[in-house]
């Protein structure tokens, strides 16, 4: 029997101890192909999508080579999006336990730049962040990058449709030119071809198989005329009625058209894409990531990051014109073994869409029937609902402040109390519908560390 975990490799005891802690038992594909590379310090194009465990391939040999008494930036980590920087710091930090005195700095855009100066001043050993405001701090000359030795780019072909080509070169010209630069993507256009050979030395090519087999993820096909289309998402949503899940569009304007045609059946739906402020974003993948919202509809820029754990349906309202982005998006269904479900609508000027898919799954589609009538159904309501708590980090609140504020002295039990993602200055906290109200008045009237803070509940 092969053995996968990670005593196989030459990693300190320390490290070891804190992996098995963390539950990281055995290596998954794209960290048994990249991790010896890593650690063998060549440059390395890596095809994984999200959720493959790539942010401990990159993060181990890169903790790895950290020299804690020196507090320069010797490690850059260029995400997308800020809610992946976000992630992606956070699993440094665990990764981390196992030495002390790394300091890992998340550096996005959205947020105001002054703390971030304040933060840069007192030094950071691995700077997370996305290529435009890493830009600003370089042109404001607030972060050095001469002292760098391995350059991370995640999600490298997100950041290239979104236009940051330009920019990822601009910041890479700041590094020292002997340095390891470790490229992982979801998908490899040309674009990625072309910023490889620009920037990478040599590189080492590793890839894991990107196809889901159909025992996995269960595929339906919808073809629906224009005209038809919102009526045929009610149908579908109507017959299949899923907990929750993620509709993708291919434009802004068509992800506010299914959320008002949504809400305007009575589902929970909410909508994220790039007019939105950075709050509100944050709001938004928090409350579908908690369960206080049902359906998630976005634009793959605006999805990625997003990482959902046991997600039991995606649902493509569009169509998307490559089929390795189709993978990509079904992928974040059906992991861990799990069954997943993916509902796929398209009008007859794209069955193209559909032969290419067919081909990259090596198997044909069928379409499918829906009833002729259905049942009227009454949408529920999402199992939990969302607290806004004016306070967080900055403010020393900490989930266990809230756990306990929630459920000490007879307040609600608990097992009633979700997921608690503190922010810089405000925290959420998920608590079940029916302790709702009795969770908002306890806040409220009480007091977190000795302070009051005003407490909302999120719509």
């Amino acid at each position: 029997m092969t053995d996968f975990s990670f005593s196989t490799l030459p990693l300190p005891q320390p490290l070891l101890t804190n992996l098995d802690r963390l539950g990281y038992k055995e290596m998954t594909a794209i960290q048994q192909q990249a991790l010896p590379e890593v650690l063998a310090g060549r440059d390395l194009i890596a095809k994984a999508k999200t959720g493959s465990g790539k942010t401990a391939a990159f993060g181990i040999g890169l903790l790895l080579k950290l020299r804690s008494r020196n507090f320069a930036t010797q490690s850059l980590v260029l995400c997308p999006t800020r809610e992946l920087a976000s992630q992606v710091a956070t699993e440094l930090r665990k990764l981390a336990r196992f030495t002390d005195n790394l300091k890992i700095l998340t550096i996005c855009g959205g947020q105001p730049i002054g703390p971030q100066i304040g933060s840069l001043e007192h030094g950071a050993h691995v700077v997370v962040g996305t290529p435009g405001r890493i830009k600003d701090h370089l042109r404001k000359n607030t972060l050095k990058l001469d002292q760098v030795h391995t350059v991370v780019l995640d999600e490298a072909d997100r950041m290239l449709d979104m236009g940051f080509s330009d920019d990822i070169k601009h910041i890479i010209s700041h590094t020292p030119s002997k340095r390891q630069t470790l490229l992982f993507s979801a998908t490899y256009p040309k674009t990625i071809a072309a910023l490889s050979a620009d920037i990478l030395n040599a590189p080492v090519t590793v890839e894991v198989e990107a196809t889901h087999s159909q025992n996995q993820i269960e595929q339906h096909f919808f073809e629906f005329d224009k005209e038809e289309k919102l009526q045929g998402l009610g149908k579908v949503l109507q017959h299949y009625q899923p907990e929750f899940a993620v509709i993708f569009c291919n434009m802004k304007q068509t992800c506010n058209d299914v959320q008002q045609y949504l809400r305007s059946l009575g589902y929970s739906a909410k909508a994220i894409h790039g007019d939105l402020d950075q709050r509100d974003r944050d709001q938004i993948l928090v409350q579908f990531a908690n369960r206080s919202c049902a359906f998630l509809i976005a634009t793959d820029v605006a999805a990625r990051g997003l990482d959902i754990e046991e997600l039991p349906c995606v649902i493509n309202y569009d169509l998307t014109r490559d089929a390795e982005v189709h993978t990509h998006r079904i992928g974040r269904t059906g992991r861990a073994g799990k069954q997943g479900l993916a509902l796929n609508l398209y009008q007859p000027s794209e069955a193209y869409k559909v032969t290419a898919i067919e081909r990259n799954f090596e198997t044909e589609f069928e379409n499918t029937d829906l009833p002729g009538t259905l049942p009227a159904i009454e949408a529920p309501p999402p199992p939990m609902v969302t607290l806004s708590i004016g306070g967080g980090k900055k403010n020393k609140v900490r989930p266990g402040d809230i756990l306990g504020a929630l459920t000490g002295d007879a307040g609600i039990p608990g097992n009633q109390v979700g997921k608690i993602n503190v922010y810089d200055f405000v925290t959420y906290v998920a608590v079940e519908r029916s302790s709702a109200r009795k969770a908002e008045d306890r806040l409220n009237k009480g007091k977190i560390k000795g302070r009051k803070f005003k407490v909302r509940r999120l719509s």
